[in-house]
């Protein structure tokens, strides 16, 4: 039923700057202390991520809620196959640099999550995706992102990592072959807060200022 604009919801000054902290405090986690979040946390997150919206209302994402410890060692051996790879591609100075990085919390984290799109979800009847079809994945970035700020809201932190082989954690996690692998993430409390991003402090790299990224045609 439609309802009439004077009842939604008024967000006021107080609640924006409320919001704008939300945005400036989330970060990245690398570094979480190891105990468990309450029971049925995690799955109530993931329902605010359904919130998100999605082209077509197709709804592709699909979460896997990563328990089982040899799916979780199968995740760290790519991991760390990936991030030697990875070492060895750089040189120099930079080697040494990214070497001294934090880029997973696979060991400390007490929940693990991996996010896939559907693209070929019956939901939504391939409304947006016929020239688009790409639009699933960015729909379930979306989700990714509504829940990653649900959870800093309530103080737990979300670390995406991303050195790791899509097929290899399709396979472990043993999900439908046309399944897109999205992000594997790190849940739980975090050791520290911050409102700059870890790769920031170290020096690894600067936020630019948003006026660069901005093109008017």
């Amino acid at each position: 039923m439609n309802q009439d604009s004077s009842s939604a919801p008024h967000f006021d000054d107080a609640f924006r700057a409320r919001l704008l902290e939300l945005f400036s405090w989330r970060r990245d986690v690398r570094r979480f202390r190891a105990e468990p979040l309450p029971s049925g946390t995690l799955e109530r997150l993931i329902e605010i991520a359904c919130l998100a919206p999605s082209v077509g209302l197709s709804q592709p994402w699909r979460f896997v809620i990563v328990e089982d410890a040899n799916r979780r060692q199968a995740v760290l051996d790519n991991f760390e196959s990936c991030n030697a790879q990875a070492l060895n591609a750089y040189g120099g100075d930079l080697s040494i640099r990214y070497a001294g990085l934090k880029l997973a919390g696979l060991r400390e984290a007490p929940c693990h999550l991996a996010v896939f799109a559907d693209r070929n979800a019956v939901a939504g009847h391939g409304l947006g995706r016929r020239t688009m079809p790409e639009m699933a994945e960015y729909s379930t970035v979306t989700a990714v992102f509504s829940l990653w700020l649900a959870a800093r809201a309530e103080g737990i932190g979300m670390g995406w990592v991303s050195i790791l082989e899509p097929l290899s954690i399709a396979k472990a996690l043993d999900v439908p072959v046309d399944w897109r692998f999205i992000g594997y993430f790190c849940v739980g409390y975090p050791q520290l807060e911050d409102d700059s991003p870890e790769l920031e402090r170290v020096g690894w790299e600067q936020r630019q200022p948003a006026a660069d990224r901005i093109l008017h045609r």
